[in-house]
């Protein structure tokens, strides 16, 4: 049985929040619009999927606005917290909010831009987006897919035609715009601008849009306590699955991290190769910040600034509460993502954190690579290659069931990696000989191995009986 289309559904959620919240901007006009990424495995679920190239570029590299949703581009407002320091010069600087729209579940939907021009939060920047960086977006959010992280996804990248200079990359190089899906573009960062404003009015009218608009819930009494609730949850489960990618996003700041928990903004991005706390993204992260192993703290502290952010509106002793309870749900969302990346069912909190404490030490000690282990213990069994220090782990593993098997054709290669490496060897190939091959090579690599841990060959196949 062949599944229906999903239609499209446009929205306007947005503009019920009011002008205070959002600048209407103009699009750059760029010289060139070349289509170099559309993604139409997400364009299928937002009912896009149907444009032929010629619109989608009309609409991705131009802006011409989709129908019946939003009539001209948005560059939201926001602060936030840059390196624990406060900055209220920012705001949608080289990107704004182009079209919402529902997905297949139902969720509000939100197509964003990075690199689509100036806007009046683009200080002394062009507003511009090297074609490096937009390939390093795609595949960021390509691998963090199939390694089970709630991110953004890149929709679409156009290259642009202009030279840009930048002072941490050879120069000129080459520019593009790009267009991310998400599931909203509302930052801890816009209630803190809110707050620091102290607008009462407009953080009710943003909470009661969180719960209503991204979280299905109505607003009740306890609206406030309710949202930093959620968004606790939400971002702990984050935290958990970017351990459990060895992710490291790089700059953690509270204008990066959204209320739906949804990693978003690829930066200076790196997976780390082997269990290193140390492992640092950010050439500019001289403190390790924001490194591997201190991303749950970091996540936890922006958290913190959306409890302070809505302190105005709310007793302070239920979002006291709501943070204390970032710790268990962290440890319960590292200990799930875990088990998901080793094919493995859950069993109860406790034995799923004792199986955590005892991998975790075996990887940082043996130096072992993260890809390489969790590719050779999925199921459950290690190779016997894997000599003495791993005996702990490998009685521990023996007690999980398989939720899936090693059938699918990925478990018969070898595992699928994004280390820096690599990163720069498919944009060499582009930047030298305008090869696009190993670009879209890797991406179909990934989605095996999205299919491979999620099992859905197997599903398939019992479905099919």
């Amino acid at each position: 049985m062949t599944a229906r289309p999903q239609a499209y559904r446009p929205e306007t959620a947005i503009l019920d929040l009011g002008d205070a919240f959002y600048d209407r901007v103009t699009a750059a006009d760029f010289p060139q619009t070349i289509l170099r990424f559309r993604n139409d495995r997400a364009a299928v679920e937002v009912g896009l999927d149907t444009l032929s190239d010629e619109e989608w570029i009309a609409h991705f590299g131009r802006f011409t606005p989709l129908s019946g949703t939003l009539p001209e581009p948005l560059a939201l407002r926001y602060h936030g917290h840059q390196f624990r320091t406060y900055n209220p010069d920012i705001g949608d600087g080289r990107g704004f909010l182009f079209a919402q729209l529902l997905g297949a579940d139902g969720r509000l939907m939100d197509l964003g831009t990075k690199g689509s021009g100036q806007t009046p939060y683009s200080r002394f920047g062009d507003g511009r987006l090297t074609l490096k960086g937009g390939i390093r977006e795609i595949l960021a959010t390509e691998m963090l897919e199939a390694l089970g992280v709630p991110t953004s996804r890149t929709f679409s990248l156009i290259e642009t035609g202009e030279a840009l200079e930048r002072n941490d990359e050879p120069s000129p190089t080459r520019s593009a715009v790009l267009v991310r899906l998400s599931h909203s573009h509302v930052r801890i960062g816009t209630f803190q601008r809110l707050a620091y404003f102290r607008d009462k009015n407009a953080l009710r009218a943003l909470t009661g849009y969180a719960l209503l608009r991204l979280y299905g819930e109505k607003p009740g009494d306890d609206a406030a306590a309710r949202l930093l609730d959620l968004v606790v949850g939400r971002t702990a489960t984050l935290a958990g699955k970017y351990m459990a990618a060895g992710f490291v996003h790089g700059v953690l700041n509270s204008d990066n991290i959204n209320v739906t928990g949804e990693s978003f903004d690829y930066g200076p991005w790196r997976f780390t190769p082997t269990w290193d706390p140390g492992f640092t993204a950010a050439y500019f992260d001289h403190a390790g910040l924001y490194a591997f192993g201190r991303q749950p703290e970091a996540i936890h502290w922006d958290a913190m600034q959306l409890a302070v952010a809505l302190r105005p509106i709310c007793e302070a002793e239920p979002l006291i509460a709501a943070l204390d309870t970032f710790g268990d749900r962290y440890q319960r969302a590292v200990g799930d993502a875990i088990l998901w990346r080793l094919g493995l069912t859950p069993r109860d909190p406790d034995s799923d954190r004792a199986l955590v404490q005892t991998i975790e030490p075996v990887l940082r000690g043996t130096a072992t690579g993260i890809d390489r282990f969790f590719f050779d213990a999925f199921g459950g069994r290690l190779p016997d290659s894997y000599g003495e220090p791993w005996d702990e782990v490998r009685d521990a593993l023996a007690a999980y069931t398989p939720r899936t098997d090693r059938s699918h054709p990925y478990w018969s290669g070898e595992p699928c990696s994004m280390l820096i490496e690599e990163v720069e060897t498919i944009w060499s190939a582009i930047d030298e000989r305008d090869d696009w091959e190993p670009l879209y090579a890797k991406v179909a690599a990934i989605r095996e191995m999205g299919e491979a841990l999620a099992g859905e060959r197997l599903a398939a196949a019992a479905a099919n009986g």
